[in-house]
């Protein structure tokens, strides 16, 4: 479990395949030299298991249904991503809950400045519109977000010059891809109505 409040960003240095359709995912993190085997880092917004720790690095293995429904293999050496550790019990819950499970991957269709500020536009998958309502939360490549306006095919969020500085949505563009994971509320609700 997540809040969705980005604690860094971290550098991919390395990709390798796991010879299983995998990947091994080698990233540069600032907190690494606090992180144990078998811990769980959200990575762009996706829950991933710590399977190797040193010299600043944190390696991760993605199985294929991860890489196929999000992000992470579009990632190449070099590429900025969002990091959080996940809750601990006590912590205080800044963003909302976040599980680290990717609904859906959007596209920024538009970026709009306004001063400091940036109001994104973003496409997403018809399904996942119905579980969003404006002023609701959403994340986005594990950011939480306040949703502005949502259509029937996607949303728009407004950034504060804080989270276009500490997150990889201020050096994102039209076209990019991001990991959209709706509120798990949301989703519940929609469960049990659907019954």
């Amino acid at each position: 479990m997540f809040t969705g409040l980005v604690e860094s960003m971290g550098t991919v240095r390395e990709i390798r395949p796991d010879g299983d359709g995998g990947q091994y995912l080698r990233i540069l993190a600032p907190f690494a030299s606090e992180c144990h085997l078998g811990d769980s880092v959200a990575i762009g917004g996706v829950c991933l298991t710590v399977v190797e720790v040193g010299d600043g690095l944190l390696t991760f293995q993605c199985g294929p249904e991860t890489l196929h429904r999000s992000t992470l293999g579009g990632l190449i050496a070099g590429s900025p991503v969002n990091l959080e550790r996940s809750l601990r019990v006590g912590d205080r819950l800044g963003g909302h809950f976040v599980q680290g499970h990717v609904d859906g991957i959007g596209r920024i269709d538009s970026i709009e400045p306004s001063g400091e500020w940036q109001t994104i536009h973003f496409s997403c998958p018809a399904d996942m519109t119905p579980l969003m309502v404006e002023k609701g939360s959403i994340a986005v490549d594990g950011i939480s977000l306040t949703l502005v306006d949502v259509s029937a095919s996607g949303f728009s969020v407004m950034l504060i010059p804080h989270t276009l500085a500490s997150t990889t949505l201020g050096v994102r563009q039209p076209g990019d891809a991001v990991n959209l994971e709706a509120d798990m509320l949301a989703k519940h609700v929609r469960k049990l109505l659907g019954r």
